[in-house]
């Protein structure tokens, strides 16, 4: 596995192959690594092989000035023997220097109706710091497909409709949400921010999916009111001691509200101490 930190030697290295990538913010655990076997997968099925490509770089455009951007562990030299076990060819691992070298003023704005709510409405300029900084390592990596975890579900449906309004070359694959050991759905669902839950609230944020199949299981049963159902779920995890951002239930196409017989999603955002943990289960 080659280690490349600056954009010409990558490109150099990659020459004319045909490739998938898998970018991250680094601080990896499972998720990513599944990321990374699966998008060899693919390649080997869609081209006869081709080599796997992932970037840590953390990237400061899609963090607000309160959030955790200083402090988000880096661990380069830990992340890189990950992804040579996972069967990683690439790493490309930029300085912010490297890869804004300027100010970055040209900038990637989302529409408003998918990018403003959720995660949008409560991290404005999220998504924008996301399309930007993904659009740019497309252009310097030219994937010919690229894997996005569902676990960030509406960050996966925004990346889709970047690629498709931009004509991008690029295929775009979802990995399945990766749980901790626990059983069935109710793993806790693995992010890099889960190291900074205490051993207690590790076994506490089990209750985040537990809520999320609490909703599944009142719109199986039959009951239709979408306010109760979110309501509730909000009052359960307060009641808890956990401080919800949302709890929603919404139609998998589009994140708008449910309709009968269109899929249907659940997804959700709470903060447990200090650290904010997302989830969310597909009916």
């Amino acid at each position: 596995m080659q280690v490349h930190h600056t954009i010409a030697s990558l490109r150099q290295a990659l020459a004319t192959a045909p490739r998938a990538f898998v970018p991250t913010m680094g601080n990896l655990h499972e998720g990513h690594l599944s990321l990374v076997r699966q998008a060899k997968a693919e390649m080997a099925v869609q081209h006869g092989g081709g080599p796997v490509v992932a970037s840590i770089f953390v990237n400061r455009l899609q963090f607000a000035p309160h959030e955790d951007f200083d402090t988000y562990p880096r661990t380069l030299e830990r992340d890189c023997a990950l992804l040579e076990g996972a069967g990683c060819d690439f790493v490309f691992a930029p300085s912010e220097a490297e890869l804004y070298p300027e100010p970055q003023g040209y900038k990637v704005m989302p529409p408003s109706e998918l990018a403003d709510i959720l995660e949008g409405h409560f991290r404005p300029g999220f998504f924008t710091g996301v399309c930007t900084v993904v659009h740019k390592l497309f252009n310097i990596v030219q994937p010919t497909l690229a894997a996005f975890g569902k676990k960030d579900y509406q960050q996966l449906m925004v990346i889709r409709r970047m690629v498709a309004q931009l004509a991008l070359p690029v295929q775009i694959i979802g990995g399945e949400t990766t749980r901790s050991d626990e059983s069935g759905n109710e793993g806790l669902a693995l992010s890099s921010r889960n190291g900074y839950l205490s051993e207690a609230e590790r076994a506490e944020a089990l209750r985040l999916s537990r809520t999320l199949k609490a909703m599944i299981a009142r719109w199986q049963g039959g009951e239709r009111d979408v306010a109760a159902i979110e309501a509730a779920a909000l009052q359960a995890l307060r009641e808890a001691g956990w401080a919800p951002d949302y709890m929603v239930l919404r139609r998998q196409r589009d994140l708008g509200a449910p309709v009968e017989g269109a899929p249907l999603v659940v997804l959700g955002a709470a903060r447990l101490g200090t650290t904010r943990l997302i989830d969310n289960l597909e009916l």
